[in-house]
């Protein structure tokens, strides 16, 4: 069974979460909407769940602009209601997710049919949403930009967090030996949890110290950064003549200009910051790996851990929940 709600129709009442302004949490509020005409090649899609990211947090303080009015969330999941012309490979009852369209903290959602994937049946739809962002990246990191296997070391920040969680399970079952980063020793048993082999406060002990001697004095063959700013320079120092440095987020914020001649300093290392659209740059990409990590989903290799699911109404709240940085999985609103 996949727990899924029980389907709707458009005649339901349409909410959305607008913001006018950028702001604190408290500019986003629910209000009732409309739904617009359906153009060719779009769908309407009753929305089961909305993954709230880190992306929404800088759009709406407005580190990213948006044209306002505006509706957060670029990842989302739900049953298809209607199509539009032009439509054939999407039917309404499809159970279907999707990424990077903004206005999924909604009760409907249009999604262009080329955007939606489908769902499998044995993962919820809440489960869809919480893993599908985060998965593809995590999936991403350890196959494409840094290619893990046996006897490679990796350091993973955030690695009681949302990404870091599916990165560590990810790597562990690749063979390698994960060391993760935590910010408060209460998070070290989600971190070992998730398949880290050695967990590091990095609040109160250097990583990068606690990497040599983890190694050897060798280092890390590769780190996985979605911090950014605050631990960029210590994650360089941790690695092996070699090495690479994967950033692929900043939530301590953008990363200062780096010189190439301290990568030639510290041993020839390797910097990159990827991002999943780069990697899958048409629609039968991002299928493919989409469905990967659904099937990882559904042998058991790969573990959903949500921190909250909220409803709409409670989305400046589960913005100061992401922001506070002690969260433990994903966040959802559930419509």
């Amino acid at each position: 069974m996949t727990g899924d709600p029980p389907l709707a129709d458009s005649a339901d009442p349409a909410r959305q979460v607008v913001m006018n302004t950028y702001g604190p949490p408290e500019v986003l509020a629910l209000r009732e909407a409309r739904l617009p005409p359906l153009a060719a090649g779009e769908c309407l899609v009753r929305v089961a769940a909305a993954g709230v990211n880190v992306v929404d947090l800088y759009q709406r303080v407005g580190t990213y602009q948006v044209d306002l009015p505006f509706t957060p969330g670029i990842e989302g999941s739900g049953t298809v209601l209607r199509v539009g012309t032009d439509v054939t490979d999407v039917a309404p009852g499809d159970r279907v997710a999707w990424m990077g369209r903004p206005g999924a903290y909604a009760t409907h959602c249009v999604v262009p049919a080329a955007r939606l994937l489908p769902v499998p049946e044995g993962v919820s739809l809440a489960g869809a949403a919480a893993v599908l962002i985060h998965g593809m990246t995590a999936h991403l990191l350890v196959t494409e930009v840094y290619p893990l296997g046996d006897g490679v070391v990796c350091v993973v920040h955030s690695a009681a967090g949302g990404v870091g969680g599916l990165l560590c399970q990810l790597a562990a079952r690749l063979g390698a030996t994960v060391i993760g980063t935590v910010s408060r020793d209460d998070k070290a048993a989600a971190a070992l949890a998730a398949g880290a082999h050695h967990v590091v406060n990095r609040r109160t002990t250097s990583f990068a110290v606690r990497v040599r001697e983890l190694t050897g004095g060798r280092g890390a063959d590769v780190v996985y950064d979605a911090i950014g700013r605050d631990t960029v320079t210590d994650g360089l120092a941790c690695l092996r003549p070699g090495g690479a440095m994967v950033l692929y987020g900043q939530t301590s914020g953008p990363v200062d200009p780096v010189d190439p001649g301290l990568l030639n300093s510290f041993g020839s290392l390797f910097l990159t910051k990827a991002s999943l659209s780069h990697y899958d740059r048409t629609p039968d990409q991002t299928r493919r790996r989409a469905a990967t990590v659904f099937d990882e989903v559904l042998a058991g290799r790969l573990r959903i851990r949500t921190h909250a699911a909220l409803p709409l109404s409670a989305a400046p709240a589960a913005h100061v929940a992401l922001e506070s940085r002690r969260t433990l999985g994903k966040i959802l609103l559930l419509p």
